[in-house]
């Protein structure tokens, strides 16, 4: 019954949590750059302005596989957020990301298609740290389920620094902020225009939206697991983490995608690999 309800809730909460994020963010970024910036729920009026625009698609398997990536990141979420295992969650996640970059390959498209290319790139960037986050998480707490890491008493951070700080590395880049936003942008800065985006219109582009709305939750679900044993600090981290992005977003110029999976390895190498290695002489 506790499983069903927290699936209930994400599937009905997560998108407004996800909109609200949108919507400081938007606002922050507009401080940062002295503008006064939109209303916080600019994102929810975007979003319904855009279902109520004419669906177009260019061929018949684009919107499906749009319509697969937002199912995937919520059959994901709910797995995360049942306290399912963390390995088949991040799984999961990478099934959604192949479906998003399917739908960017399906329109014969220059600007789509190479959105599309440095989406696997950016996977391949990131799916490590990922997986090396799982492990760790496993070798503090002894299991693989999130509801058992979610419950340790202790803070995961104090064992794992190197990999939050890698973690915290990729997290740039699942949100899709400069300087690694290489696939698609929510800025107007994109030399591809929109990237992976670009030959999605109307209700299709808002499928998109909300889907990263889930995405970005269950993002900041993972920042909270490493200091789950108490909320009180768990729940200020993930905002100041969230903040932190926002800050590098506005700061760098975007890099290279040679640059981008070069430096995810060397981060994964040297911060996540080593506190593993160190993680199994100190934890027993």
């Amino acid at each position: 019954m506790k499983t069903a309800l927290c699936v209930v809730a994400w599937v009905v909460i997560a998108p407004f949590l996800g909109g609200l994020l949108a919507g400081v963010d938007r606002i922050i970024t507009a401080r940062m750059q002295s503008r006064v910036g939109p209303p916080l729920l600019q994102p929810f009026y975007d979003v319904l302005k855009l279902f109520g625009k004419q669906g177009v698609a260019v061929n018949v398997f684009q919107n499906y596989y749009m319509v697969c990536f937002l199912v995937f990141v919520i059959v994901t979420g709910a797995l995360f957020f049942s306290g399912g295992d963390i390995l088949l969650t991040i799984f999961a996640l990478a099934v959604a990301g192949v479906f998003f970059a399917l739908g960017a390959f399906s329109p014969n498209s220059p600007y789509s298609n190479i959105g599309a290319e440095r989406e696997l790139l950016q996977m391949m960037s990131y799916e490590p740290i990922l997986i090396i986050a799982a492990i760790g998480m496993f070798m503090v707490t002894k299991s693989w389920h999130v509801h058992d890491i979610a419950g340790f008493q202790k803070p995961l951070f104090v064992f794992l620094p190197g990999v939050f700080l890698a973690f915290l590395f990729v997290l740039t880049i699942k949100l899709r902020k400069s300087p690694f936003d290489l696939s698609t942008s929510h800025h107007g800065h994109q030399e591809l225009v929109k990237g992976a985006t670009t030959e999605f219109a109307g209700p299709s582009l808002a499928v998109i939206e909300i889907a990263h709305w889930y995405e970005n939750v269950l993002l900041m679900g993972f920042v909270y697991l490493f200091f789950a044993f108490n909320w009180v600090v768990a729940i200020p981290a993930v905002l100041v983490a969230y903040f932190i992005e926002i800050f590098i977003d506005n700061t760098y110029a975007r890099l290279t995608w040679h640059f981008t999976l070069k430096s995810s390895w060397i981060v994964a190498g040297v911060c996540g690999v080593v506190n593993i290695f160190l993680i199994a002489f100190l934890v027993k």
